[in-house]
């Protein structure tokens, strides 16, 4: 997929949050901290990150105020991300405000479940719609070392908590690495076939993250392996959608997808913004940037002027992210940039 090109010359200063390539962005993901109870090979270095100092995180009335704006200017759909952001104490507080804000019709979030089980209820009481797991093995063993001290029960009985409280449909996001868990693909769609119509398996390709040498498996490799046992149907992708092409397994009629940011990237697609535990937000993945809306906020910024800041970060958007072409590693490490 070739990267949008330019089409947009005046930046706008009302309507939908646009870039210069026309992409309105109708998406935020936010992380509510870097901290992460999990050490996931790929995401974090074995001997770990300094965590943010909690000062420096933004409060929920902050992270509540920023969404608001942005929903003024067409933004329906929130993620909340970390880290891991079942860690924060009062989560439950952050998803009733961010429900409570006019415009936002989706809050979603993505967890590694480890502590499902006991919040799934007061999370969908709050008002979280639907959430995704981060799952990349069933085997007990290789999932202790995937995530270096991590417990496959647990996480499998905060999904089943998950269905019961109706937070579906629930993504499986299975980040799959060479060498390291190939063999769990079919594994993973044959445990979750269980519930066709309310889980959905997703195949992520690794994106290359700081020093991590690990390796991703190219998508197209990963599908030519499932059709050698599940014969799959092509479904039709909807526009906004997000970033997965989806397929539907024949015999059992559940759903899988394939995320593609390194060979089938996405860019030219893209409506979503990340906004890091620390006020920082990313209008791309790979870039960082400035300035901090933590600092701006609390140096007393209006709404109006938050507004017209978050517009021109937004126009400021790159046509789309290089590592695709192996030129670069991302800086940072996931916890700290919102998984």
């Amino acid at each position: 997929m070739a990267l949008p090109p330019q089409v947009l010359n005046e930046q706008p200063t009302s309507g939908p949050l646009v870039d210069r390539f026309a992409r309105a962005h109708t998406y935020v993901r936010v992380s509510v901290t870097d901290r992460c109870n999990y050490r996931c090979v790929y995401c974090l270095p074995a001997t770990g990150v300094e965590w943010m100092a909690r000062a420096n995180l933004l409060t929920f009335e902050e992270i509540v105020r920023v969404v608001r704006c942005l929903a003024s200017m067409g933004v329906t759909g929130v993620r909340l991300t970390g880290g891991e952001p079942t860690v924060r104490r009062g989560l439950p507080d952050l998803v009733r405000e961010l429900a409570a804000i006019p415009g936002i019709l989706d809050i979603a979030m993505t967890t590694n479940a480890h502590h499902l089980a006991k919040h799934a209820e007061a999370l969908a009481s709050a008002g979280l719609n639907r959430i995704n797991v981060s799952l990349d093995t069933l085997d007990a063993e290789r999932f202790v070392s995937l995530t270096r001290g991590g417990n496959v029960e647990r996480v499998l009985a905060g999904i089943q908590a998950a269905l019961e409280q109706g937070l579906t449909p629930v993504k499986i996001n299975c980040v799959v690495v060479k060498g390291e868990n190939e063999q769990d693909v079919l594994p993973l769609i044959e445990y979750f076939s269980q519930w066709p119509d309310a889980v959905q398996v997703r195949f992520i390709e690794k994106m290359p993250f700081g020093e991590d040498t690990y390796t991703t498996v190219p998508s197209a490799t990963l599908r030519q392996r499932v059709q050698q046992t599940l014969q799959l149907e092509r479904v039709s992708r909807i526009a906004g959608r997000g970033p997965s092409v989806n397929w539907r397994v024949a015999s059992t009629g559940q759903t899988i997808g394939f995320i593609s940011p390194m060979t089938e990237h996405f860019c030219e697609q893209c409506n979503r913004l990340r906004l890091q535990a620390d006020g920082n937000l990313r209008t791309c993945l790979s870039r960082d940037d400035s300035p901090n809306l933590r600092d701006v906020l609390r140096a007393g910024m209006t709404d109006d002027a938050l507004a017209a800041l978050l517009r021109e970060m937004v126009w400021g958007k790159v046509a789309g992210h290089e590592a695709h072409t192996g030129k670069q590693n991302f800086e940072g490490v996931m916890t700290q940039i919102g998984g």
